[in-house]
């Protein structure tokens, strides 16, 4: 089949074909790691994971970046302000997003890198852009030319001549030679060693800029050019715009061959999610209001194409959990159910379009809320079929199809595997009462056990944690 997928670079929908047959390079800009994140970050997430859910699906091997963002003023300004360094100010609400993620089941990725362990592939981005001619240094700052990269502004389909009444500017950017230009490389500042938050570079101590960041790890988890780069629509401009300008002047090739941005998240009012405005709820707050996390997943999944605006409200997650419980249902009277004696070949044929509908509108530009669609009209005419004993083997096997394939990308179906969880709390209770009895042999021991099993334990001052490594 033909799999379509919309280009911001050239505002169309366009065929997809990777650079190399049967692999995908993919990149998707991960989070800043200063907060929790909230719920309209998540919207993004879950566009990632069906976006790689489908990729895996047409049968392709992919090999995905996700990068971690542990290099940003707020981390900065916040670690100085607790007295500790900017890894262990991250480490905690890194912890938790990737929790965060386990719990609204997002698919792993093959690479999650951090900013922090990639600074030398910045510091040698930033001097062959100085070679070139692309940057120049002002004082212990290093910007990029704008005015060297003829092509910026075309990823966000910018007019030029309008760039400087709506760049963001700081007051204090009087060494620029050009207001648009942005910073590479920043120098050190007061209480930045401290918190470890400096590094060495030719060009003077100091920290890159947020930008320059994913340049660098692409180039290295991916090469010069690859497949898809996405992102939320807020990441357009100036990030990947920039992302853009640093990458194509230094490697002297495309940076990526498809572009994809997903919409915002709205609160109940319409307006954006956003934690400068105060209207955010993290994925913990609609947990603790008793919201199944399942529920959410297929919230912000199929209630709308993830190129329009979606609405965050009590109303819509209701509803999902219904749509869930639904799909639920119907799985479970399949699994239970004997089949008739002969088929309607009217309801298998049914059944088999739906499926061929399902997969069509995924491959139109991952159009899951349509796919959704077409899955609850068969779901229904199933159900008519099961009620009248018209479903015979052929039925009943078209039946679990569809559903697997739906669940390759809903992944709602499976239940929580709770006997996991009570046995590593149980090792866990185990563990602590060797050590209370000075048995530290048995509770390595337990430690190293779980260890094997892919379980991380940490020891903190409210207790015990644990999460899957």
């Amino acid at each position: 089949m033909t799999f379509l997928l919309h280009n911001t670079a050239s505002g169309g929908k366009e065929e997809f074909e990777p650079l190399e047959p049967g692999h995908v390079r993919l990149y998707t800009c991960g989070p800043t790691v200063w907060n929790f994140a909230h719920i309209g970050n998540f919207r993004t997430f879950l566009f990632y994971d069906l976006l790689r859910r489908h990729l895996r699906f047409s049968g392709y091997r992919l090999t995905h970046v996700v990068n971690i963002t542990d290099i940003e003023d707020r981390i900065i300004s916040h670690a100085t302000e607790r007295g500790v360094s900017i890894r262990e100010y991250a480490g905690p609400y890194e912890e938790a997003f990737l929790e965060d993620l386990a719990t609204i089941r997002f698919q792993g990725v093959e690479v999650m890198p951090r900013a922090t362990e990639h600074v030398p592939e910045m510091v040698a981005m930033v001097e062959k852009l100085l070679a070139k001619g692309n940057a120049y240094q002002a004082d212990a700052d290093v910007y990029y030319r704008v005015s060297s990269f003829p092509r910026y502004g075309e990823l966000a389909h910018l007019d030029r001549a309008g760039l400087k009444a709506g760049a963001r500017v700081a007051a204090d950017d009087y060494d620029k030679e050009d207001v648009v230009d942005f910073a590479l490389w920043k120098g050190e500042q007061p209480g930045e060693a401290a918190v470890g938050a400096v590094w060495e570079a030719p060009f003077g101590r100091g920290r890159p800029g947020w930008h320059i960041e994913c340049s660098a790890m692409s180039l290295k988890y991916l090469g010069p050019t690859f497949d898809i780069h996405a992102g939320g629509i807020d990441l357009l401009f100036p990030h990947h715009q920039n992302e853009v300008a640093q990458s194509e002047a230094a490697n002297e090739a495309p940076l990526a061959r498809v572009w994809l941005h997903s919409e915002h998240l709205a609160d109940a009012t319409g307006a954006k999610m956003s934690k400068r405005l105060g209207n955010v709820a993290t994925l913990r707050d609609l947990l603790d209001a008793g919201h199944d996390p399942v529920a959410i997943r297929f919230f912000l999944l199929a209630s709308a194409h993830y190129r329009q605006k979606l609405r965050l409200d009590e109303t819509g997650i209701r509803a999902a959990a219904e749509q869930v419980r639904r799909l639920r249902d119907f799985a479970a009277r399949v699994d239970r159910s004997q089949p008739a004696p002969a088929d309607d070949p009217f309801l298998v044929q049914e059944l088999e379009d739906a499926r061929h509908h399902y997969r069509a509108a995924l491959d139109d530009d991952l159009n899951l809320p349509q796919a959704v669609g077409y899955l609850f009209d068969a779901v229904r005419e199933a159900n008519a079929g099961l009620d009248q004993g018209r479903a015979g083997p052929a039925a009943l096997a078209a039946m679990r199809v569809l559903l697997d394939d739906a669940d390759q990308h809903l992944d709602v179906l499976k239940e929580e595997d709770r006997s996991l969880e009570a046995e590593v709390e149980r090792l866990i209770a185990e563990r602590e009462a060797a050590r209370a009895a000075r048995d530290f042999a048995r509770a390595d021991a337990i430690r190293e056990e779980l260890k094997a099993r892919g379980i991380s334990l940490e020891d903190t001052k409210e207790g015990v944690r644990w999460r899957p490594a």
